[in-house]
C-alpha cells in the first residue's frame, strides 16, 4: 500500500463521490477509481459498496477510515519534521481551504510561496468550511483556511482578512430595482438560491438573516448547489436570489450580469486554521504571514462593491 492510495481512498470515503474525490485531490476519476480497484484487489476485501453511479463505504471500509486518517497524518506530520532540518529549500505542505478562498483569494498567495520556495510542493484540497475543518482536526491538512466562524477548542482560528458578502439577483429580479430590503423581503419576495450546508457562505448567510429577526428555515430555498459558479448561474436567470462573496460576485457585477440587491449584510472574515497540539513547519508559518501582507490587496479589489 501507498500513502498516495491512502490519500486517494481517505478522499473517496469522505465524500462517498469517485468525481468530488479526484477535484479535491487534482486527480482524474478513472486514476481515482483504479487506485481503489487496486486497493481492494491487492488485499481482497472490498471498501466500498457500488449502487449504480453511487459509492458507499463497506463496514470494512469504515473500520479502515479511522486508520488509514492517523497513519497518513503521521507520515506527513514525520516529512513536516524533516523538511524542517533542511529549511525551506525542500519538503510539502497540505492546505485545505473552502472553495470561495480557493478559488478567489488563496491562489496569489500560493503563487507567492512557490517564487520563493520553489522546492516546497504545495498540496491544495477543496472543500467547505465543514471539511476543512475536519481534514485539520485530523492531520489530512497542516493548514486549513475556512469562511466565518466554528467553535472547535483544539484549533487555532486567525482571522486573516474581512470579506463582504453580497445579496445578487439577474436584472430582471425585483431586488434589481435598487430598493432596501427589509426581513419581509427576505421571507416573501423572493425564492433563494443558496450553497449546501457545511458552507461558510452559507453559515454566514443565515447568521446575517438571524440578525435581521428571520429564521433561516423559514427562507424559500428553491436550490442548494454545491459550488459558487452554480449559484451565480442560477441566480442570473432571474427567477431567484443567492448570498454569496464579493469577490465571487465582482466581475459579474462590473459586467452588469448581476445586480447587488439593497442590503448591507455583516462583513465576515477568512480565517486560517492550525491544530494546537501539531508541529507547526516553517512553511506554514511563512504561508500565514503571506496570508496576512495579501489582506489589503483583497480589500482593495473589493472597493466600491
Amino acid at each position: 500500500m501507498t500513502f498516495e492510495q491512502l490519500r486517494i481512498f481517505i478522499a473517496v470515503a469522505e465524500r462517498e463521490h469517485l468525481t468530488r474525490a479526484a477535484e479535491a485531490i487534482g486527480l482524474t476519476a478513472s486514476a481515482v477509481s483504479s487506485a481503489i480497484k487496486n486497493l481492494e484487489a491487492f488485499y481482497n476485501v472490498e471498501l466500498f459498496h457500488r449502487v449504480g453511479r453511487n459509492i458507499e463505504l463497506t463496514e470494512s471500509g469504515r473500520a479502515f477510515l479511522g486508520e488509514a486518517k492517523a497513519t497518513l497524518a503521521r507520515v506527513r506530520n514525520a516529512e513536516l519534521i524533516l523538511s524542517e532540518m533542511g529549511g525551506l529549500t525542500r519538503g510539502e505542505i497540505t492546505v485545505c481551504a473552502s472553495q470561495t478562498i480557493a478559488s478567489y483569494w488563496l491562489p496569489p498567495i500560493l503563487m507567492q510561496f512557490k517564487k520563493l520556495y520553489p522546492g516546497v510542493t504545495v498540496r491544495l484540497d477543496i472543500g467547505n468550511t465543514k471539511t476543512v475543518t475536519q481534514a485539520v482536526l485530523d492531520g489530512l491538512a497542516e493548514v486549513g483556511f475556512i469562511e466565518g466562524k466554528i467553535d472547535e477548542p483544539a484549533l487555532m482560528v486567525q482571522p486573516v482578512v474581512s470579506d463582504k458578502l453580497l445579496v445578487v439577483t439577474g436584472s430582471a429580479h425585483p431586488f434589481a430595482d435598487g430598493r432596501y430590503l427589509t426581513a419581509l423581503d427576505m421571507l416573501y419576495g423572493t425564492s433563494w438560491v443558496l450553497r449546501e450546508q457545511g458552507s461558510g457562505t452559507r453559515s454566514a448567510f443565515e447568521a446575517a438573516v438571524r440578525q435581521m429577526g428571520v429564521d433561516p428555515a423559514e427562507l424559500s430555498v428553491m436550490l442548494e448547489l454545491p459550488s459558487n459558479e452554480a449559484v451565480v448561474m442560477a441566480a442570473r436567470s432571474g427567477g431567484a436570489a443567492t448570498a454569496v462573496s464579493a469577490s465571487v460576485a465582482s466581475l459579474f457585477l462590473r459586467q452588469g450580469l448581476l445586480v447587488r440587491a439593497g442590503i448591507d449584510l455583516p462583513a465576515r472574515n477568512f480565517a486560517l486554521l492550525r491544530h494546537k497540539e501539531r508541529h507547526t513547519s516553517r512553511a506554514a508559518m511563512e504561508l500565514e504571514r503571506l496570508s496576512r501582507a495579501a489582506s489589503e490587496d483583497y480589500k482593495a479589489g473589493l472597493a466600491g462593491l
